[in-house]
């Protein structure tokens, strides 16, 4: 009489095809979605690059641990009269706890790498920068520049230049422009300071100045947001980076120093 908890070879092949379609269809669906907003730095694409990698790998784990897991518990489950019984002892298998050990940590210390790696491309400094810091307090964002008259200024606005690479200029023309270097800090308690079409994110802590990078290279206005639960009013607290050309950037930011000024 056949055991109807053994493991047979048709089982183990049913799993890999339902795991090797499941795996299919999640990375095509995962592939096929567009999480992100639009583009406006040059961080983006790496970043973007390296979640793709991430749904890749982690859709087959998760396929493979959940068809497991529910094979056992369809094949295993307790059955009438075996409520007082218990489970058939087992022993453990050396050669599989290597493999479930080895490949894991083989895959971890991959992405590892790959990770140093890209936080390393997109956060290399440029020789040419705009300095800004951002001020985070409950519940909105300031900003701090050097004015053209060589004093600082606040604006609850931020206003970047980007060079257009085309003849068009409106939103969404692609630029290339000077790299913006953000000093980050918090006033109160902890924030994060968080570009979404820009991909950059960093926490603003109380007592130390952080930093980030970005390189704009799309004109148009780009919601800044808080990343870190920080209160009441978290929910609202927004403002707006604009990438303009460098003409209407050096309008405003004449106009900001006189403004200053006066």
């Amino acid at each position: 009489m056949k055991n109807p908890r053994e493991v047979t070879r048709s089982d183990v092949i049913m799993m890999i095809g339902i795991g090797l379609i499941a795996s299919a269809v999640g990375i095509a669906l995962g592939l096929w979605i567009d999480w992100f907003p639009t583009a406006a730095a040059t961080q983006a694409a790496p970043i973007d690059t390296f979640y793709d990698v991430l749904i890749i790998i982690s859709v087959p784990v998760f396929v493979l641990v959940t068809t497991v897991v529910l094979f056992s518990v369809f094949r295993f489950r307790m059955r009438a009269g075996e409520e007082e019984l218990d489970g058939p002892p087992t022993h453990g298998n050396t050669r599989l706890e290597i493999i479930w050990t080895a490949i894991p940590s083989i895959i971890v210390t991959a992405l590892c790498v790959y990770g140093a790696s890209v936080l390393s491309e997109i956060d290399a400094a440029k020789a040419d920068q705009i300095q800004v810091t951002a001020y985070a307090q409950q519940f909105a964002w300031d900003f701090e520049y050097t004015g053209s008259n060589g004093k600082k200024f606040l604006t609850e606005q931020m206003y970047v230049p980007c060079k257009p690479t085309t003849a068009a200029t409106g939103d969404g023309a692609a630029c290339s422009g000077q790299q913006i270097k953000f000093d980050i800090k918090a006033v109160d308690v902890i924030h994060s300071f968080w570009i979404p079409s820009m991909r950059m994110k960093q926490d603003a802590v109380p007592g130390i100045t952080t930093h980030t990078k970005v390189n704009p290279n799309r004109i148009g206005s780009y919601p800044i947001v808080c990343a870190e639960l920080c209160g009441i009013g978290h929910s609202i607290m927004r403002s707006t980076i604009h990438v303009v050309t460098p003409a209407r950037y050096t309008a405003w930011l004449a106009a900001k120093s006189a403004a200053k000024t006066g």
